[in-house]
């Protein structure tokens, strides 16, 4: 499985959303908190020109956040870029 990294804050329900369709995916992540690290919002917003969370990267690329990662699972996509076998 790749590595899945998602940056987040504790107030957001979007992060949670993204969390749980990783989790059922089976899918082992790393979690960033945000939400007090201007450094790192502001390299997230360098690299990936949002300025919200969650913002979820898998393999090094990112993939923009739940609205993105669940267009990508309904096209059925996401299994493959997490590496996650279908039964």
């Amino acid at each position: 499985m790749p590595d899945v990294l998602i940056y987040t804050t504790p107030y957001c329900g979007y992060c949670v959303m993204a969390k749980r369709l990783l989790t059922r995916k089976g899918v082992t992540f790393r979690e960033i908190d945000v939400a007090n690290d201007r450094e790192t919002r502001r390299w997230l917003v360098d690299a990936t020109r949002q300025r919200t969370v969650p913002q979820v990267f898998i393999a090094g690329t990112s993939y923009g956040g739940y609205d993105e990662l669940a267009a990508l699972d309904r096209a059925g996509k996401l299994d493959a870029l997490l590496g996650v076998r279908v039964a």
